[in-house]
């Protein structure tokens, strides 16, 4: 269940909203939005409970900084008693998104680029957190969303992720008898592409490197930015259309 996007500067609200998700049967998973106020607010309620799937999230730097609080929110529930449970959280990184704000950035910086290796930046920011999730132990695990092409499947298979294709994607892959490589996952992208990603902008870098950028800077990432956006404008085409239902126009 979505948290309301409306919320997303209320952690305290984001926080009794998925609690009381949470509770309404044994299933359910919530997601919270990594940015500063989400990512706190996600320390809390797992904290509580609740099952989390961080969202509105494109980078290494965000999904390390919500492994870390969940990290922590487990070892609370530890130190203060709290039962063990399964709780399944996941750590979207939303690969094709991150992918489209580099598109939108070369092309309005008029930076001309092989626009393949623009294809990779999603495949190798999920690679990086998927090393940096094992390498530190973290519970939970890196989720794959945002499909935008094949190697959003193809790259990631034999990993310990959950990757969550469209169903169209699916099908697509199927019918194209995509090969299965058990070890993709451990492939590394080529320096070439990582070279070139680097230098066509730094926007890449910042999410990419575990560094590339400090919490406080998670709200204004290109691709947090539209994406809260796009979320804000389908809640208010929502409330616009309950709206009419509920008084008509004259």
């Amino acid at each position: 269940m979505q948290t309301d996007p409306r919320l997303h500067r209320d952690r305290d609200a984001l926080v009794e909203q998925a609690v009381r998700f949470s509770g309404l049967a044994p299933n359910i998973i919530v997601k919270i939005p990594a940015t500063k106020v989400g990512i706190a607010a996600i320390e809390e309620a797992a904290y509580r409970g609740v099952s989390i799937n961080a969202t509105v999230s494109f980078t290494v730097p965000q999904v390390v900084a919500v492994g870390e609080a969940i990290e922590r929110a487990l070892d609370r529930r530890a130190a203060d008693g709290l039962p063990e449970q399964e709780f399944g959280h996941v750590v979207t990184l939303m690969a094709g998104r991150f992918d489209d704000w580099l598109k939108t950035v070369v092309g309005r910086d008029h930076v001309l680029v092989d626009p393949g290796i623009l294809e990779w930046a999603g495949v190798a920011a999920v690679k990086q957190a998927y090393r940096v999730f094992r390498e530190r132990g973290f519970r939970s695990r890196v989720l794959v969303a945002a499909f935008r092409n094949a190697l959003h499947w193809s790259e990631f298979q034999g990993g310990d992720l959950v990757v969550s294709p469209p169903f169209q994607w699916t099908k697509d892959i199927n019918d194209n008898a995509f090969p299965w490589r058990p070890d993709a996952i451990d492939d590394e992208v080529p320096a070439h592409v990582l070279d070139a990603l680097r230098a066509a902008t730094p926007e890449f870098a910042r999410g990419y490197d575990v560094d590339g950028m400090t919490i406080d800077e998670f709200d204004r990432f290109g691709a947090t930015v539209t994406t809260l956006r796009q979320f804000l404008d389908a809640d208010a085409k929502l409330d616009a259309l309950v709206r009419d239902i509920v008084v008509p126009a004259a």
